[in-house]
């Protein structure tokens, strides 16, 4: 299990199961969601001063890969990790780990970018924005990584 990252707790409900009495497979997707915006709220970067700064998060690309079963009554720990390089997307990864036992029970991979709501287009440099308009800046950097530093190589 991932130490590192933002952490949220969630508990799988009936209706979100299958009939194999497993977690659907929609669900690891909107856990991943939820992990994803829970991190932004942390970094203190609300949906109101994303709307007010004129961008938004896209996802360009998710993949989910399930390594074991989720069941009814679960505690699930949603750890999301925040990557950031010299580019225009970013990566938010989640783990889904079985509270009881440990056991990672899927992978949610994720390419983000933020989408500047005029041009249509994605922003230059999503850390600095981000960071610029988060209400909390030592909870912004608490909770999100700045990007790595480029290989002088």
């Amino acid at each position: 299990m991932s130490t590192s990252g933002h952490h949220e707790s969630i508990t799988v409900r009936g209706y979100e199961t299958d009939a194999n009495r497993h977690l659907n497979h929609a669900e690891y997707h909107r856990y991943g969601e939820h992990g994803r915006e829970e991190t932004f709220r942390a970094a203190t970067v609300g949906i109101n001063a994303l709307s007010a700064d004129g961008i938004g998060p896209v996802i360009l690309e998710t993949t989910a890969r399930f390594l074991a079963e989720l069941v009814v009554g679960d505690e699930v720990d949603v750890v999301t990790t925040t990557s950031f390089g010299a580019g225009k997307t970013f990566r938010m990864d989640a783990e889904l780990v079985r509270a009881r036992d440990g056991v990672t029970a899927a992978t949610i991979t994720g390419v983000m970018g933020l989408l500047d709501h005029g041009t249509r287009r994605l922003v230059a440099d999503p850390y600095g924005r981000l960071r610029a308009i988060a209400e909390d800046t030592a909870a912004f950097d608490a909770t999100i990584q700045p990007p790595a530093a480029p290989d002088p190589s």
